[in-house]
């Protein structure tokens, strides 16, 4: 009889493994060979940032792509090292991102998480420098001294990365939600932006850990379907709980898309019409799996379920 996959017992597995694994490398300790560390003050603030919260969805992402194309290898391996530094290098990027959007030349936001945002909590000058930091420690963790993974590899996993967090990807999309503001998008322009400030980066977590299990070009071209589908669905559903939640459940300050005039798919298409969207986003996703001649999909099944189906 075939065992009912637990999604959140895996997420809970995961997550455990993943935030151990940020407490260890966001640290004040120096790399080996290098005499001082980082400042306390940065590194606290560092910490704040990444630590204690979040949906983790990016590194479980990873992972989930990393089990679904080498499963049964084993947790000690060099490729679960591997996946994990993925997980925590993408997490870092996100956490920076949000670092940066929050702050008064963004999005001024003062919640995030649940908790005051970085500038808030440890002034404009110590977030902007917390954000640079989490995202150049995110490369380092891609390129360890160890003999761990290979060259290859590391080039591989940190081109991802870069090109999902540049100008083609997730700053090229904050760019453009910038100077959006006021401006009537087209469906068309929407998803444009989406697909780069999102999307871009939730697909290349995707990426990454199918990259770390060695995954045929038949298998990355279906995962990056998925990984399209999740990231836009992902943006989608923000919007609609922009509108219907409130900030207590979001754990950062709803109804501001609306306050600032930003376009939306509730603002383009109505609140029935983006659910349903949501929902053929979820379709797209399934249907990308079924064709990755994967067997072990479980987890990226349920993480596609969980972000559409979310209620924060």
């Amino acid at each position: 009889m075939a065992t009912v996959f637990d999604l959140t017992a895996w997420n809970a597995a995961q997550l455990v493994r993943v935030e151990q694994a940020l407490n260890q490398w966001v640290t004040a300790d120096a790399p080996v060979g290098v005499d001082h560390g980082a400042p306390a003050a940065l590194v606290e603030a560092m910490r704040y940032a990444v630590l204690d919260g979040g949906k983790r969805l990016r590194p479980l992402l990873v992972m989930a792509a990393w089990e679904a194309v080498c499963g049964d290898a084993p947790l000690a391996s060099h490729d679960a090292e591997s996946a994990m530094r993925a997980a925590c290098a993408v997490e870092l990027i996100h956490a920076y991102s949000l670092v940066h959007d929050d702050m008064p030349c963004m999005d001024n936001d003062v919640l995030r998480r649940g908790k005051p945002t970085v500038h808030v909590k440890f002034g404009e000058a110590s977030a902007l420098l917390a954000g640079d930091a989490l995202q150049a420690l995110a490369f380092e963790l891609l390129t360890p001294e160890s003999a761990t993974m290979a060259g290859e590899r590391q080039a591989l996993l940190c081109r991802l990365l870069a090109r999902a967090a540049g100008s083609g990807g997730m700053a090229g999309g904050q760019a453009i939600d910038l100077a959006s503001v006021g401006v009537n998008l087209t469906e068309n322009q929407l998803r444009e932006m989406h697909r780069l400030k999102t999307g871009a980066l939730l697909e290349a977590s995707v990426m990454m850990g199918a990259a770390c299990g060695q995954a045929s070009p038949k298998t990355l071209s279906a995962l990056q379907s998925y990984g399209a589908a999740m990231g836009l669905a992902f943006q989608v559903v923000d919007d609609i709980l922009d509108v219907t939640a409130d900030s207590a459940t979001l754990g950062k300050t709803a109804g501001k898309d609306a306050e600032q005039d930003k376009p939306t798919y509730v603002s383009l298409m109505g609140l029935e019409r983006s659910a349903a969207f949501a929902q053929e986003l979820l379709t797209q996703a399934r249907l990308a799996l079924a064709e990755s001649g994967l067997s072990n999909t479980d987890a990226l099944q349920g993480l596609a379920d969980m972000v559409v189906n979310r209620a924060s």
